[in-house]
């Protein structure tokens, strides 16, 4: 749940939509906060606003569709053609766009990594831009790791609410570059530092997860998350003697159960 700050709740709001680049009729607003001017000075608190995008609601129902037929297509699937010269409404172009994977092309599954990773961006350019929300594809690579950020002047609206936009196209981008490239390569896709900051959130997740869990005595099923922040929790708690981590379920629901050591309880 982003939140914002500010000397009024007016401030906050203006910064919370200048950060997401979205108008006021296209979020939910919730003050958490008024402030307090304080005297001279002394006692002063900022407001402190929480703001959701609304209008990325019928976008995130549809890529979930989607993203529940890519799963049920045969995994030879391969390619993706979009006519991006039309202009139509984001909820009624975002699934055919993906759906479109399932135009394979036999000859396509074996590219090297980096034809791979060209051909991912142009995928992901192709989808935003069917979505209504066209981004810029900028490539950061490493030897372990490829990420695709995804520039664009409404953030907001390729994130979604908690996430679940981004997450959905991080999914597809993951399937389709498992098809389409000879070698196993992992992919991340960003928009803005949702991913970094998404990163500070789960460290402090794990951690509190831990907690209660040594607390109770009982397991925590975490809500389904990608493989890649499953990873970052396991990470987070295998120093932890006193519990231990696995996942379960299918992608893309699949999600992280935190549960104590028997050893210790």
């Amino acid at each position: 749940m982003p939140v914002y700050e500010g000397p009024t709740i007016d401030e906050a709001i203006k910064k919370g939509l200048r950060a997401l680049a979205l108008k006021k009729d296209e979020v939910k607003i919730e003050i958490l906060n008024e402030g307090k001017k304080g005297f001279l000075g002394v006692g002063k608190k900022n407001a402190r606003v929480s703001i959701e995008p609304t209008v990325a609601e019928d976008i995130s129902e549809a890529v979930e569709e989607t993203v529940a037929d890519v799963v049920a297509e045969p995994a030879e699937v391969v390619t993706v053609e979009v006519p991006v010269e039309k202009a139509a409404p984001p909820a009624e172009t975002v699934a055919p766009a993906a759906d479109r994977i399932a135009t394979a092309d036999h000859e396509a599954t074996e590219l090297t990594d980096e034809a791979a990773i060209k051909e991912l961006a142009l995928y992901l350019t192709k989808i935003t831009q069917e979505m209504g929300v066209p981004a810029l594809v900028k490539i950061d690579r490493t030897e372990r790791l490829t990420v695709l950020h995804l520039e664009t002047d409404k953030q907001g609206i390729l994130i979604g609410k908690h996430g679940k936009i981004l997450n959905a196209l991080q999914y597809l981008a993951q399937v389709f570059i498992h098809r389409v490239a000879k070698n196993k390569l992992s992919v991340v896709v960003n928009v803005g530092n949702y991913r970094q900051k998404r990163e500070e959130v789960l460290t402090r997740l794990a951690k509190r997860t831990a907690e209660k869990v040594k607390e109770t005595g009982r397991p925590v099923f975490l809500e389904p998350m990608p493989a890649f922040e499953r990873k970052m929790i396991h990470s987070v708690l295998s120093s932890d003697d006193y519990v231990k981590t696995h996942s379960e379920g299918e992608e893309p629901y699949r999600y992280l159960v935190v549960e104590p050591q028997k050893k210790y309880f």
